[in-house]
């Protein structure tokens, strides 16, 4: 689904992702409280999720909805990694029977690690993932995008 296509009020939980082809950063949020909180990174072989492990996952959370990450190019043309997150985002949709939309993420993985750094956190990103936050950074992004009015 598109970005530009309003989500319905039924949608109320969702999980969120920052697409990566090593880890995929995860995230669980609820439109009601406009909240989310990051969850642990799955791990990805070339873009390829360990899709068990997303099953424990969504059965686990239950999400109405899943939100992707679009790393769009700073001009807001395609890259090969949004062309990659679309495919992912159609997966998902395909395998869970529910909606799955997509969602600027430009910047919110260097936004993730400036947050880390300002809490004193490590700056070796590669032992300590920022992607759950950046995939947190994502959902409540678009959930102020998509504010749920009841």
């Amino acid at each position: 689904m598109s970005a530009e296509q309003t989500p319905p009020a039924r949608i109320k939980s969702l999980m969120a992702f920052d697409f990566g082809t090593q880890r995929i950063g995860i995230a669980i949020g609820q439109r009601i409280t406009a909240g989310a909180q990051p969850l642990n990174p799955i791990k990805a072989r070339d873009g390829i999720p360990d899709w068990d492990g997303l099953q424990r996952l969504i059965d686990e959370w239950q999400p109405d909805a899943f939100v992707v990450g679009l790393p769009l190019n700073m001009d807001g043309s395609d890259s090969d990694m949004s062309r990659r997150a679309n495919k992912f985002a159609r997966r998902l949709e395909g395998r869970y029977h529910r909606p799955a939309y997509t969602h600027d993420e430009r910047l919110t993985s260097y936004e993730a690690k400036g947050i880390v750094i300002e809490q004193g956190g490590s700056r070796d990103f590669g032992a300590n993932s920022v992607d759950g936050l950046a995939a947190q950074l994502i959902l409540e992004s678009w959930m102020a995008a998509w504010p749920l009015n009841e």
